[in-house]
């Protein structure tokens, strides 16, 4: 079984950031916080109120004085850092840090700095690899709980199934294309005698257009039977 990596918040600043962190853990599965010497100390009634019950929930915080000590049982730790430093690291973006993390059968950790300076290079010495995100080279401050969300929603969704795309229809029949040739026929043969072709030479490509346009649109059975109805309001406006 595949262990959650540990989230390290080194020297946060503010509760109402760890406490968004944690929320923001939890959205992607993960419950193991660790906080080293928080300045504003721990617990917090910030936190929690941030939190939004993500310590009710399954997140579990556990205090540290030194980032030593937070990772003392990891075999893989990972920093995150928007500067690569003069250091001899593999450097990775979140995306491939989520597939190292999925590798690691131990127990994994990745790191993340105080708000106003980031990870100190004794931090970052502590880890077997950085982890920076691909932003806007002239802008790329990141609020604490927006990078734990960023590599935490990454190391979620590598091994999610949830289709790219989807279409729902409620439990509605689709029309299939012999309802939707049926529909625009009716089309054409009220618009005939409405006069709506004044010219023939363009009715070939006006009533293919047509048909691509009810063709695309995924239409329900009901829908199909929808305009059907308007179309028969028209004609009986029409009649009076």
């Amino acid at each position: 079984m595949i262990k959650t990596p540990a989230i390290v918040l080194v020297k946060p600043q503010m509760g109402e950031n760890i406490g968004m962190c944690a929320r923001a853990m939890l959205n992607c599965g993960l419950t193991d916080l660790r906080i080293v010497a928080p300045r504003d100390g721990w617990p917090s009634a910030p936190a929690e109120a941030a939190a939004s019950g993500a310590f009710d929930k399954g997140v579990v915080a556990r205090l540290y004085d030194t980032t030593a000590d937070a990772i003392a049982d990891c075999t893989y730790v990972l920093a995150t850092t928007a500067n690569t430093r003069d250091m001899v690291k593999d450097v990775f973006t979140a995306r491939e840090s989520a597939v190292r993390l999925r590798a690691e059968t131990g127990q994994a950790a990745v790191l993340f700095g105080p708000e106003r300076t980031g990870l100190g290079n004794e931090d970052i010495a502590l880890a077997g690899g950085l982890v920076t995100i691909p932003l806007n080279p002239g802008f790329t401050s990141l609020n604490l709980a927006q990078a734990v969300l960023l590599v935490s929603y990454e190391w979620f969704t590598a091994v999610d199934t949830t289709a790219p795309a989807q279409f729902r229809t409620g439990g509605a029949e689709l029309a299939d294309a012999a309802v939707i040739s049926g529909l625009v026929s009716r089309l054409e043969e009220e618009m005939d005698r409405g006069g709506f072709f004044r010219s023939e030479e363009l009715r070939p490509t006006l009533m293919r257009n047509l048909l691509s346009f009810f063709a695309r649109s995924r239409m329900t059975h009901q829908e199909a039977q929808t305009f059907h109805g308007i179309v028969s309001a028209l004609i009986g406006l029409r009649r009076k």
